[in-house]
């Protein structure tokens, strides 16, 4: 059974109460949420216990009170910047989201684009959202923000950017992704509110680094982890501790620009920043939250190690540069670990190793280890019927079913007709059926086979399963481990030459 280190009622309880004891102070409080809003994968790894939906079922128990303004940089829409998690877009991210909030109850004001300097597949975007009456505010380039303040404060500041009329006393400010345009946005509305004679304020809900946890806490690491692409360090919050002498941890882009950003709200409100730190800023309450500390140390340290393979296959793939996967090692070691650490790892590793030797062959050969959540790892290779992800899921849940090993689930000739499917009439070069193919031939098996129907019944069980490859895998069957709720880790070695068919 998954031990619970994080109680995210509690937190949900504690989180809304502490932004309606901010919104108190103003007529109207911008609130920027960094992270992600729905399905927040990262925090529910490092926190056991943490619901990945929890920053929307709080904001669902102030939708009578919240409205949202979703922010989308416009040089991520043309350069198709993917959110690596879902493997969509931003642009089809912000559609996403929509869909989802509006599900929750919330009300979408608007969604604005960012540093809009007229590109064209940014026009094609906003075209498809007007056309779903959905409004668009475009909020061009400022030159000199956020350091030139005086620029910023005048007529080529934010007073050439749309104001955006707003309803209730909270407006949140979220969007696919880092560098979205959400901080400037909320300063932008705070210009026009102030200038309206609206007395408006703003505040940060980001739920990492935490800044009640120590600065070298697994946690607050793991976030250095996921953002090592972005190159976030964590810090300590200097300007907090001057003023309170308290120790608190925030990271470095926030750190080095509050100076500026205080100066820009004194500017705007025209009297002095209630803020004496970034940390003031905040609103994220998620340190409370914690009930077993050592259950989320742990938690964080396999975060740690996932976020290290995935950082080498960006690599490999020619995602990142060198200088990021060094930084990655870097962190491997302050926080004292190894790759092999992770427990499906070597199981994987060891079995590829033995075909090698039992096959005489130098080739990469893909082998997946699956670790249950009852401890126990299975194993599954690549063979000319189904790849490994396809093939440890069968294996996985024989072995959750109590279904002897030799017993076949899934009638080779129901497997044959798809793999001649997909060569005759869909033309495809890779004939070995992926995990995909492989659960939708077992959910049709099911209907009349009532072993397969039993081994059906326990992929529910996958839910934070842990795997890895011994070479890189597909998109797709990346997204569906995923969507089975497995962890997926894969060694930086490609499955074959082949430049585009794997």
């Amino acid at each position: 059974m998954k031990k619970i280190g994080f109680d995210s009622k509690k937190y949900i309880e504690e989180q809304s109460k502490y932004i309606l004891e901010r919104v108190n102070h103003y007529d109207k409080l911008y609130l920027e949420f960094g992270g992600k809003l729905i399905g927040d994968k990262h925090a529910k790894r490092v926190l056991p216990g943490f619901d990945e939906d929890s920053k929307i079922k709080m904001l669902q128990k102030l939708k009578d009170q919240a409205e949202i303004l979703m922010c989308v940089y416009a040089g991520d829409i043309e350069r198709n910047k993917v959110r690596g998690d879902l493997g969509i877009t931003y642009d089809m991210d912000v559609l996403r989201l929509i869909d989802e909030l509006r599900e929750y109850g919330l009300e979408v004001n608007s969604v604005v684009i960012t540093r809009y300097t007229g590109q064209p597949s940014t026009k094609l975007f906003i075209n498809k959202l007007e056309r779903r009456n959905i409004k668009v505010y475009k909020h061009g380039l400022i030159e000199g923000y956020p350091s030139d303040v005086d620029l910023i404060m005048g007529e080529g500041g934010f007073a050439k950017n749309e104001y955006i009329p707003t309803t209730k006393p909270i407006v949140v400010v979220t969007g696919p992704g880092g560098g979205s345009g959400k901080l400037a946005t909320c300063l932008n509305q705070l210009y026009h509110e102030n200038r309206q004679g609206t007395q408006a304020g703003y505040s940060k809900f980001e739920t990492f680094p935490v800044w009640n946890l120590p600065l070298k806490h697994p946690v607050n690491i793991a976030y250095e982890a996921a953002t090592v692409d972005l190159k976030d360090v964590n810090m300590i919050d200097s300007f907090h501790f001057e003023a309170y002498n308290e120790v608190a941890v925030n990271y470095n882009r926030d750190v080095e620009t509050f100076p500026v950003i205080k100066r820009i709200i004194e500017r705007i409100t025209g009297h002095q920043a209630v803020y004496q730190s970034p940390t003031d800023m905040g609103v994220n309450r998620v340190g409370f939250g914690i009930v077993d500390d050592q259950v989320v140390q742990k938690a964080a340290k396999q975060e740690i190690i996932r976020r290290c393979f995935a950082t080498e296959v960006d690599f490999k793939k020619g995602l990142v540069e060198e200088d990021i996967v060094n930084r990655m090692r870097l962190i491997m070691e302050d926080a004292g670990l190894k790759k092999e650490d992770r427990e499906p790892v070597l199981p994987a590793r060891t079995y590829s190793e033995q075909i090698k030797q039992q096959t005489g062959t130098n080739e990469p050969v893909s082998i997946m280890a699956l670790e249950l959540p009852n401890g126990k790892t299975i194993t599954g290779k690549t063979s000319a019927l189904m790849d490994s992800g396809a093939a440890v899921i069968l294996n996985a849940v024989k072995e959750l079913g109590n279904i002897a090993d030799e017993i076949l689930l899934l009638s080779p000739v129901i497997l044959e007709t798809i793999q001649a499917m997909k060569t005759e009439q869909l033309h495809s070069k890779n004939t070995a059926l992926t995990a995909n193919e492989i659960l939708i031939a077992l959910a049709i098996s099911a209907v009349t086979n009532p072993t397969a129907e039993l081994a059906y019944q326990q992929l529910s069980k996958l839910e934070d399963a842990q795997a890895h490859s011994t070479v890189m895998i597909g998109k797709d069957n990346e997204q569906t481990l995923k969507r089975l709720g497995i962890d997926i880790t894969c060694d930086p070695i490609f499955a074959s030459e082949n430049l585009f068919y794997i």
